[in-house]
Protein backbone atom coordinates (compact mmCIF):
# COMPACT_ATOMS: atom_id res chain seq x y z
CA UNK A 1 0.00 0.00 0.00
CA UNK A 2 1.42 3.23 -1.02
CA UNK A 3 0.54 6.21 1.31
CA UNK A 4 1.37 9.97 0.26
CA UNK A 5 1.17 13.02 2.91
CA UNK A 6 0.29 16.87 2.12
CA UNK A 7 1.23 18.90 5.13
CA UNK A 8 -0.45 21.97 4.68
CA UNK A 9 -3.58 20.83 3.11
CA UNK A 10 -5.58 23.42 4.54
CA UNK A 11 -4.23 25.74 1.92
CA UNK A 12 -5.50 26.16 -1.74
CA UNK A 13 -2.67 24.78 -3.07
CA UNK A 14 -2.67 21.16 -0.59
CA UNK A 15 -6.11 21.13 -1.43
CA UNK A 16 -5.85 20.83 -5.34
CA UNK A 17 -2.81 19.17 -4.71
CA UNK A 18 -5.03 16.42 -3.31
CA UNK A 19 -7.07 16.56 -5.86
CA UNK A 20 -4.25 16.13 -8.40
CA UNK A 21 -2.73 12.87 -6.55
CA UNK A 22 -5.79 11.31 -6.38
CA UNK A 23 -5.27 10.84 -10.20
CA UNK A 24 -2.19 8.62 -9.80
CA UNK A 25 -2.53 4.68 -10.26
CA UNK A 26 -0.06 4.10 -7.78
CA UNK A 27 -1.36 6.00 -4.85
CA UNK A 28 -3.55 3.64 -2.42
CA UNK A 29 -3.71 6.43 0.58
CA UNK A 30 -3.71 9.85 0.92
CA UNK A 31 -3.30 11.48 4.29
CA UNK A 32 -4.14 15.46 4.52
CA UNK A 33 -2.66 17.09 7.12
CA UNK A 34 -3.44 20.34 8.60
CA UNK A 35 -2.92 22.79 11.44
CA UNK A 36 -5.30 22.56 14.30
CA UNK A 37 -8.03 24.91 14.55
CA UNK A 38 -9.12 23.97 10.75
CA UNK A 39 -10.66 20.80 11.95
CA UNK A 40 -13.95 20.96 10.25
CA UNK A 41 -12.27 22.65 6.76
CA UNK A 42 -10.31 19.58 6.47
CA UNK A 43 -13.32 16.90 7.63
CA UNK A 44 -15.40 18.89 4.76
CA UNK A 45 -12.28 18.73 2.20
CA UNK A 46 -11.70 14.96 2.82
CA UNK A 47 -15.49 14.58 2.19
CA UNK A 48 -15.66 16.23 -1.19
CA UNK A 49 -12.83 14.86 -2.13
CA UNK A 50 -14.25 11.35 -1.23
CA UNK A 51 -17.20 12.50 -3.25
CA UNK A 52 -15.27 13.58 -5.92
CA UNK A 53 -13.53 10.13 -6.46
CA UNK A 54 -16.53 7.84 -6.30
CA UNK A 55 -18.35 9.93 -9.47
CA UNK A 56 -15.16 8.48 -11.62
CA UNK A 57 -14.90 5.61 -9.65
CA UNK A 58 -11.54 5.95 -8.04
CA UNK A 59 -10.97 3.63 -4.74
CA UNK A 60 -8.09 5.60 -3.15
CA UNK A 61 -8.46 5.80 0.39
CA UNK A 62 -8.11 9.56 2.31
CA UNK A 63 -8.15 10.63 5.39
CA UNK A 64 -7.56 14.10 7.44
CA UNK A 65 -5.54 14.70 10.51
CA UNK A 66 -3.75 17.58 12.56
CA UNK A 67 -1.02 15.33 14.35
CA UNK A 68 1.92 15.24 12.63
CA UNK A 69 2.34 11.68 14.09
CA UNK A 70 -0.59 10.45 11.25
CA UNK A 71 2.57 10.66 8.53
CA UNK A 72 3.58 7.36 9.17
CA UNK A 73 4.23 4.87 6.66
CA UNK A 74 4.10 7.73 4.29
CA UNK A 75 6.24 6.60 1.07
CA UNK A 76 6.48 10.46 0.08
CA UNK A 77 5.28 13.46 2.42
CA UNK A 78 4.72 16.52 0.35
CA UNK A 79 5.48 20.07 2.34
CA UNK A 80 3.06 22.97 1.11
CA UNK A 81 2.19 23.86 4.93
CA UNK A 82 3.70 27.80 5.82
CA UNK A 83 2.98 31.31 4.66
CA UNK A 84 1.68 31.67 1.34
CA UNK A 85 4.49 34.89 -0.47
CA UNK A 86 1.94 37.86 -0.49
CA UNK A 87 2.93 40.31 -3.71
CA UNK A 88 5.80 42.19 -2.90
CA UNK A 89 6.78 40.80 0.31
CA UNK A 90 10.36 40.42 1.89
CA UNK A 91 12.23 37.39 0.72
CA UNK A 92 13.94 37.03 4.19
CA UNK A 93 10.95 37.86 6.05
CA UNK A 94 9.19 34.78 4.32
CA UNK A 95 12.10 32.36 4.86
CA UNK A 96 12.50 33.29 8.46
CA UNK A 97 8.51 32.75 8.86
CA UNK A 98 8.51 29.38 6.75
CA UNK A 99 11.55 27.93 8.03
CA UNK A 100 10.48 28.44 11.64
CA UNK A 101 7.48 26.08 10.30
CA UNK A 102 9.74 23.46 8.00
CA UNK A 103 12.22 22.87 10.81
CA UNK A 104 10.24 20.83 13.51
CA UNK A 105 8.25 19.43 11.27
CA UNK A 106 11.15 17.64 9.29
CA UNK A 107 12.88 17.04 12.73
CA UNK A 108 9.74 14.94 13.64
CA UNK A 109 9.57 13.49 10.06
CA UNK A 110 12.39 11.61 10.49
CA UNK A 111 11.63 9.96 13.81
CA UNK A 112 8.38 9.19 12.37
CA UNK A 113 8.95 8.36 8.63
CA UNK A 114 12.77 7.15 8.60
CA UNK A 115 11.96 5.76 4.31
CA UNK A 116 10.06 8.71 3.57
CA UNK A 117 11.23 10.87 0.18
CA UNK A 118 10.42 14.53 1.53
CA UNK A 119 9.24 16.58 -1.01
CA UNK A 120 9.15 20.28 -0.49
CA UNK A 121 7.15 22.91 -2.30
CA UNK A 122 6.75 26.18 1.09
CA UNK A 123 8.89 28.88 -0.59
CA UNK A 124 11.86 30.01 -0.82
CA UNK A 125 11.66 26.69 -2.57
CA UNK A 126 15.12 26.53 -2.74
CA UNK A 127 16.00 27.76 1.37
CA UNK A 128 13.59 25.50 2.11
CA UNK A 129 14.75 22.00 0.92
CA UNK A 130 17.93 23.09 2.88
CA UNK A 131 16.13 23.43 6.09
CA UNK A 132 14.21 20.55 5.24
CA UNK A 133 17.31 18.63 4.44
CA UNK A 134 19.04 19.71 7.74
CA UNK A 135 16.44 19.45 10.16
CA UNK A 136 14.91 15.94 8.93
CA UNK A 137 19.03 14.47 8.26
CA UNK A 138 17.53 12.42 5.91
CA UNK A 139 20.00 11.10 2.75
CA UNK A 140 20.11 14.20 0.88
CA UNK A 141 18.64 12.03 -2.51
CA UNK A 142 15.52 11.64 -0.29
CA UNK A 143 14.72 15.39 -0.12
CA UNK A 144 14.21 17.50 -2.83
CA UNK A 145 12.36 20.50 -3.69
CA UNK A 146 10.00 21.48 -6.49
CA UNK A 147 12.16 24.29 -7.90
CA UNK A 148 12.36 25.05 -11.31
CA UNK A 149 10.71 22.48 -12.58
CA UNK A 150 7.59 24.41 -12.67
CA UNK A 151 9.58 27.35 -13.96
CA UNK A 152 10.56 24.78 -16.77
CA UNK A 153 7.41 24.27 -17.78
CA UNK A 154 6.46 27.48 -17.91
CA UNK A 155 9.45 28.49 -20.19
CA UNK A 156 8.39 25.59 -22.55
CA UNK A 157 4.56 26.49 -22.87
CA UNK A 158 6.07 30.44 -23.81
CA UNK A 159 8.22 28.94 -26.78
CA UNK A 160 5.38 26.52 -27.28
CA UNK A 161 3.35 29.46 -28.25
CA UNK A 162 5.96 32.05 -30.13
CA UNK A 163 6.53 29.23 -32.48
CA UNK A 164 3.49 27.30 -32.74
CA UNK A 165 4.26 23.98 -32.31
CA UNK A 166 2.96 21.21 -29.66
CA UNK A 167 4.25 21.91 -26.22
CA UNK A 168 5.05 18.39 -26.20
CA UNK A 169 7.59 19.21 -29.06
CA UNK A 170 9.61 21.87 -26.62
CA UNK A 171 12.14 20.53 -24.52
CA UNK A 172 14.05 22.89 -21.93
CA UNK A 173 15.25 23.58 -18.77
CA UNK A 174 15.51 26.45 -16.32
CA UNK A 175 18.53 26.14 -13.89
CA UNK A 176 19.48 27.77 -10.35
CA UNK A 177 17.05 29.39 -8.46
CA UNK A 178 13.64 29.59 -8.17
CA UNK A 179 13.59 33.49 -8.46
CA UNK A 180 15.31 36.04 -9.79
CA UNK A 181 18.65 34.56 -11.23
CA UNK A 182 16.96 31.85 -12.51
CA UNK A 183 19.37 30.16 -15.45
CA UNK A 184 17.75 29.33 -18.82
CA UNK A 185 19.55 26.46 -20.69
CA UNK A 186 19.16 27.40 -24.28
CA UNK A 187 21.67 25.31 -25.31
CA UNK A 188 19.57 22.43 -23.69
CA UNK A 189 16.63 23.45 -25.64
CA UNK A 190 14.99 21.81 -28.67
CA UNK A 191 12.02 21.70 -30.60
CA UNK A 192 10.85 18.25 -32.44
CA UNK A 193 14.92 17.13 -31.83
CA UNK A 194 16.10 20.18 -33.07
CA UNK A 195 18.29 22.42 -31.52
CA UNK A 196 16.26 25.69 -31.13
CA UNK A 197 19.19 28.22 -32.30
CA UNK A 198 19.16 26.28 -36.05
CA UNK A 199 15.28 27.38 -36.34
CA UNK A 200 15.18 30.52 -38.42
CA UNK A 201 12.30 31.66 -35.94
CA UNK A 202 14.69 31.70 -33.08
CA UNK A 203 16.53 35.30 -34.45
CA UNK A 204 12.95 36.77 -33.64
CA UNK A 205 12.42 35.27 -30.14
CA UNK A 206 12.74 38.04 -27.64
CA UNK A 207 14.98 35.28 -25.13
CA UNK A 208 15.21 37.93 -22.25
CA UNK A 209 11.63 39.45 -22.34
CA UNK A 210 10.36 35.20 -22.36
CA UNK A 211 13.01 34.58 -19.32
CA UNK A 212 11.37 37.79 -17.24
CA UNK A 213 7.56 36.39 -17.79
CA UNK A 214 8.94 33.28 -16.48
CA UNK A 215 10.17 34.82 -13.93
CA UNK A 216 7.29 37.48 -12.73
CA UNK A 217 4.55 34.53 -13.46
CA UNK A 218 3.68 33.82 -10.52
CA UNK A 219 4.04 37.45 -9.01
CA UNK A 220 1.54 38.38 -11.98
CA UNK A 221 -0.76 34.93 -10.93
CA UNK A 222 -0.86 36.52 -7.23
CA UNK A 223 -1.34 39.76 -7.99
CA UNK A 224 -4.72 38.69 -10.33
CA UNK A 225 -6.13 36.11 -7.86
CA UNK A 226 -4.55 35.42 -4.79
CA UNK A 227 -2.39 32.82 -4.93
CA UNK A 228 -0.51 30.13 -8.11
CA UNK A 229 -2.74 26.31 -7.42
CA UNK A 230 -3.07 24.84 -10.66
CA UNK A 231 0.30 24.92 -12.54
CA UNK A 232 2.38 24.42 -8.80
CA UNK A 233 -0.42 21.52 -8.27
CA UNK A 234 -0.27 19.93 -11.48
CA UNK A 235 3.97 20.06 -11.59
CA UNK A 236 3.92 18.42 -7.83
CA UNK A 237 1.53 15.44 -9.37
CA UNK A 238 4.07 15.04 -12.16
CA UNK A 239 7.01 14.65 -9.69
CA UNK A 240 4.82 12.14 -7.48
CA UNK A 241 4.17 10.41 -10.31
CA UNK A 242 8.24 9.90 -11.27
CA UNK A 243 9.06 8.90 -8.41
CA UNK A 244 6.43 6.49 -7.27
CA UNK A 245 6.20 5.21 -11.04
CA UNK A 246 9.98 4.58 -10.31
CA UNK A 247 10.29 5.99 -14.35
CA UNK A 248 13.96 7.44 -13.83
CA UNK A 249 12.80 10.69 -15.59
CA UNK A 250 14.90 13.51 -15.75
CA UNK A 251 13.51 16.72 -14.35
CA UNK A 252 14.81 19.84 -13.08
CA UNK A 253 13.94 20.10 -9.33
CA UNK A 254 16.28 21.61 -6.16
CA UNK A 255 18.33 19.27 -5.24
CA UNK A 256 21.39 19.06 -2.71
CA UNK A 257 24.74 19.09 -5.75
CA UNK A 258 28.18 17.41 -4.59
CA UNK A 259 29.83 18.65 -7.96
CA UNK A 260 27.81 17.52 -10.58
CA UNK A 261 27.74 20.92 -12.02
CA UNK A 262 31.08 22.39 -12.96
CA UNK A 263 32.13 21.78 -9.36
CA UNK A 264 29.54 23.71 -7.85
CA UNK A 265 28.56 22.06 -4.32
CA UNK A 266 27.11 22.12 -0.94
CA UNK A 267 23.24 24.37 -2.15
CA UNK A 268 20.19 22.77 -2.64
CA UNK A 269 19.36 24.57 -5.91
CA UNK A 270 18.09 23.51 -9.14
CA UNK A 271 19.48 20.92 -11.40
CA UNK A 272 18.35 18.43 -13.78
CA UNK A 273 17.93 15.02 -11.87
CA UNK A 274 16.53 11.51 -12.22
CA UNK A 275 14.10 10.49 -10.21
CA UNK A 276 12.74 6.96 -9.11
CA UNK A 277 11.47 5.37 -5.53
CA UNK A 278 15.04 5.95 -4.09
CA UNK A 279 15.15 9.22 -4.56
CA UNK A 280 16.20 12.33 -6.38
CA UNK A 281 19.51 11.89 -7.98
CA UNK A 282 21.50 14.88 -9.88
CA UNK A 283 22.88 14.18 -13.46
CA UNK A 284 26.20 15.75 -14.17
CA UNK A 285 25.93 18.15 -16.77
CA UNK A 286 28.36 20.71 -18.89
CA UNK A 287 27.20 23.97 -19.85
CA UNK A 288 27.97 26.84 -21.89
CA UNK A 289 30.46 29.22 -20.48
CA UNK A 290 27.78 31.86 -20.04
CA UNK A 291 25.16 29.70 -19.00
CA UNK A 292 28.03 28.26 -16.32
CA UNK A 293 28.46 31.73 -15.01
CA UNK A 294 25.09 32.13 -14.57
CA UNK A 295 24.41 29.39 -12.35
CA UNK A 296 28.10 29.98 -10.39
CA UNK A 297 26.10 33.29 -9.39
CA UNK A 298 22.85 31.86 -8.34
CA UNK A 299 24.10 29.08 -6.22
CA UNK A 300 26.02 31.53 -4.64
CA UNK A 301 23.36 33.98 -3.94
CA UNK A 302 21.13 30.78 -2.96
CA UNK A 303 23.95 29.29 -0.50
CA UNK A 304 24.22 32.98 1.44
CA UNK A 305 20.24 33.29 2.06
CA UNK A 306 20.68 29.65 2.99
CA UNK A 307 23.21 30.13 5.39
CA UNK A 308 21.34 33.44 6.99
CA UNK A 309 18.46 31.70 7.39
CA UNK A 310 20.25 28.55 8.87
CA UNK A 311 21.92 30.66 11.50
CA UNK A 312 18.80 32.77 12.26
CA UNK A 313 17.37 29.56 12.97
CA UNK A 314 19.57 28.74 15.52
CA UNK A 315 19.12 32.01 17.61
Amino acid sequence: MVKVTILGATGRLGAFAAHTLSHIPYVDELMLIGREGREEYLDGLVRDLSESFAARGDATDIAWSTDLEDVDRSMVIICTAGIPRQSGQDRLDLAMQNARIVAPMAEQISELAPNTILFMVTNPVDVMTAVALRYSRLNPERVFGLGTHLDSMRLKSLIAEKLHVHVSEVHTRIIGEHGESMVPLWSATTIGGIRISNLPAYSRLNLDRMVDTVKTSGEMIIKKKGSTVYGPGEAIATLVRTVLGNENRILTVSSYIRSEVHDIRDVCIGVPARINRSGVFPVPIRLEEEEVLAFRESAEKIRLFTQEVLEKLKV
